[in-house]
């Protein structure tokens, strides 16, 4: 391990020579830069990850079985255990994808799940992302720089090999296929994460494609080469926000989509990865029910906890939110990448007055929570090793069977006053090793 930390900077050049960086629109400005890696890696025991599994497998089914049923016979919301106002007002969800079933019935084929764990040991799912979720290459590059830098370290430790990652990504896009070939469409090289589109297509020996490529012909989508050569495409494994992929039925305006693609979805003629509409599951309003969700559709208790939540749409959460919002985060259901979260104890008299006053007035647009004390992770800083808040994004991928990935997406505040790790706000990232006994 010390091997390991002393190569630091070398595994940090290799990275940024690769490309390997993020970027962001901040005044509506883009900004590149490198996401920095720490050496000291997450370790999560056998037994520990065994646990998580089965609990990650859970969710994702009944999540799945949530947007097969919010798309067809909405039997959650007739039995009453969803509102309606949380499906319809969603901004995830989508009218137009109402009576479509994608491919094999499967809509969240990749699966972004958020943990975080706390003093206690007790892991909680913050959040579920299920519509575009990034962050598998940066862990897959960094295991394999630090392989070379540091060939000892991993001759010494028994830990799951995360190189896998690519085969069962690629899997997944060959059960779901139509017939024709894979197609990762990125919206190009602005685009924040075009490092991991482009790394994801070479390993998994999928065309790097941007909209130009693309054509809809007769209801079917073709992928058109340099040499203008023409072939069909079974599954798109699509890089873009839903809003963006056909302008001819969302936003007009999209210069990324590909015109008349949800004609040849609606008909079966290729798959996308992940489907359209998902997000109407990962509204975090949404995530309150997703226990309940477990409940109705797997006839099973749930395996991992919700971190406490509370929605001040239900007047007796409003109540509770008020008496203790100083003890509470809040968060906006429509922000996403760390944005639109306050701690009520860190907000001005104005503040607060203001965002209770947009409580009361948008009860639907807020969910509130009780702050986790969750642990700290040591990453190095200069020659020190210092604690930092960190959370675990799990990988979970659905074919015929759901499987997690053996590894994961470590990211941690650089800021050791902050609970905020997306790399939006300035966070760094480190390997996840799965130990095998």
């Amino acid at each position: 391990m010390n091997e390991l930390r002393k190569q630091t900077d070398v595994v940090n050049a290799q990275l940024a020579r690769y490309g390997v960086k993020f970027g962001i629109y901040k005044n509506n400005e883009f900004k590149e830069q490198l996401f920095p890696f720490d050496p000291i890696p997450r370790m999560i025991g056998k037994d520990e990850f065994e646990y998580l599994n089965r609990g990650l497998i859970q969710r994702v089914k009944a999540l799945n079985c949530f947007l097969k049923d919010i798309y067809s016979d909405c039997a959650i919301v007739k039995d009453g255990v969803v509102p309606e106002e949380f499906i319809y007002a969603s901004s995830g969800y989508l009218p137009e994808c109402k009576g479509i079933c994608p491919p094999k019935g499967i809509y969240s084929h990749i699966s972004g799940i958020d943990l975080v764990q706390s003093k206690d040991k007790t892991w909680y799912v913050l959040e579920d992302n299920l519509r575009v979720p990034s962050g598998a290459s940066y862990p897959m590059i960094a295991r394999e720089i630090c392989r070379r830098s540091s060939p000892r370290t991993f001759m010494e430790q028994e830990i799951a090999d995360n190189r896998d990652y690519a085969d069962l990504l690629k899997a997944v896009m060959d059960y779901s296929n139509t017939g024709g070939i894979n197609v990762i469409l990125t919206p190009g090289r602005y685009n924040a994460a075009f490092f991991e589109h482009s790394y994801l297509a070479e390993k998994t020996n999928s065309v790097l494609a941007v909209c130009n490529n693309l054509v809809v012909e007769d209801d079917y989508l073709y992928y058109i080469d340099y040499n203008n050569t023409k072939q069909k495409v079974g599954a798109i494994y699509r890089r873009i926000s839903d809003e963006f992929l056909d302008p001819m039925t969302f936003r007009e305006d999209s210069l990324i989509g590909i015109p008349h693609i949800m004609e040849a979805y609606k008909k079966g003629n290729v798959a996308i990865i992940n489907a359209l509409g998902n997000g109407v599951a990962d509204d975090k309003g949404i995530y309150y029910f997703v226990p309940k969700m477990i409940q109705y559709y797997l006839k099973e208790e749930p395996i991992l906890n919700n971190a406490p939540t509370y929605l001040p749409f239900y007047e007796k959460d409003m109540e509770y939110v008020l008496e203790h919002f100083d003890d509470l985060v809040l968060k906006d259901v429509a922000e996403a990448g760390g944005y639109g979260v306050v701690f009520g104890n860190s907000m001005t008299p104005e503040e607060k007055e203001k965002l209770i006053t947009m409580l009361k007035n948008e009860p639907r647009r807020f969910i509130a929570q009780e702050v986790i004390d969750f642990i700290d992770i040591e990453i190095q800083e200069g020659d020190e090793v210092v604690p930092r808040k960190a959370d675990l994004r799990a990988f979970v991928l659905t074919k015929e069977d759901t499987v997690v990935w053996k590894s994961g997406l470590t990211r941690f505040s650089r800021n050791p006053d902050s609970f905020i790790v997306n790399s939006s706000q300035g966070g760094g990232f480190k390997d996840t090793w799965v130990l095998c006994q």
